[in-house]
């Protein structure tokens, strides 16, 4: 039984949150689009994704662990940064965690495979990208977080390829309108992303993981980060301005004061890990409004039922309203 706790720890369900939404998300453009959905198809396409970015954390801890990342890492926030930090407790072996990442990529394989078959060859491609991409995200060799790029791979697999993906099993073909979706998504979990790597900077450029952040210092990448957050809200603006959208993905603004906190937090704590964890947690509050937001956008279109986008609206001014009511102290980091 304790293993199992380890394993649910190791998988860091929370960050799920990146992937199986967005994929339900590309379903729902394409319910729109079609009249039709297959549930089961979208149960599936949720189990090859979990499996594949199960994959892909477990996998990335254990590099981590071998590059001497994680145990130099002592200024991490949790749930933000530094890994499980399972392998550096000892609760789990580095053979243990490599060996449960493979298993995982190879589950996702069979179940892709099928997902092909049925809706188009052209989904592995979209699958490929993905698990190579994760697989190689911080692997020795290749290691793709150090060549500057991780940001925009996160954005591209966890936006644009899952909601594409998610369309593509629905109707065996790609879109624009789908594109168009998950645009804000793309950029905001790599400003997710972006934030994390505060954190977690001078462990990371101590092991050559050369990441944006990394490159640009904190002070520049605040500014970065100031327009990723700006360019979501204006790609859900243009999306509807030119009928790509739905309006009722218009409720995402309500955001916008946790987007003003989450940028103000950042500008002045930047070089403050403990104090920064507010903006860290409010980028990621703004990824899961604007993603419910546009699922409940998609389903109130194709279903037609109005009360669709009333239920969108009440979560996104709950779900604002509990953040920004919320006193931002910062946690306490834990020690690695």
């Amino acid at each position: 039984m304790s293993k199992i706790k380890f394993w649910l720890e190791e998988l860091r369900l929370p960050f799920f949150a990146s992937t199986i939404p967005p994929a339900i998300l590309g379903s729902f453009v394409a319910w729109k689009m079609t009249g039709e959905i297959d549930i089961l198809l979208l149960a599936l396409t949720a189990l090859a994704l979990f499996l594949v970015h199960a994959g892909t954390n477990v996998v990335n801890d254990y590099f981590d662990h071998i590059s001497g990342c994680d145990a130099m890492n002592v200024r991490f926030v949790r749930p933000f940064g530094g890994g499980s930090r399972l392998i550096q407790k000892g609760l789990l072996s580095p053979k243990e965690v490599y060996f449960g990442a493979l298993l995982f990529f190879a589950c996702a394989v069979p179940v892709g495979v099928y997902l092909a078959y049925v809706s188009g060859w052209g989904l592995l491609l979209i699958g490929a990208i993905g698990v190579i991409s994760g697989y190689f995200y911080v692997e020795p060799r290749l290691n793709l977080a150090s060549r500057g790029i991780g940001e925009f791979l996160v954005g591209l697999n966890c936006g644009v390829l899952i909601v594409l993906g998610g369309f593509f099993v629905q109707t065996g073909s790609v879109a624009l309108e789908p594109i168009v979706a998950s645009l804000p998504l793309a950029i905001l979990i790599a400003a997710v992303l972006w934030m994390n790597e505060f954190q977690d900077m001078e462990a990371d450029a101590a092991v050559g993981k050369r990441h944006l952040v990394s490159r640009l210092g904190r002070r520049r990448a605040v500014v970065v980060y100031y327009y990723l957050l700006a360019f979501a809200y204006v790609s859900v603006l243009g999306g509807v301005a030119f009928g790509l959208l739905p309006i009722e993905s218009l409720v995402a603004l309500v955001t916008i004061p946790i987007a003003v906190r989450a940028g103000t937090v950042a500008m002045k704590h930047y070089d403050d890990t403990l104090a920064l964890a507010p903006a860290n947690a409010g980028t990621i509050m703004i990824h899961l409004v604007f993603v419910i937001v546009l699922i409940f956008a998609y389903a109130a279109k194709a279903s037609d039922l109005f009360l669709l986008t009333v239920v969108s609206l009440i979560l996104a001014l709950f779900l604002t309203a509990k953040f920004m009511s919320t006193k931002p102290e910062p946690p306490v980091a834990q020690p690695s």
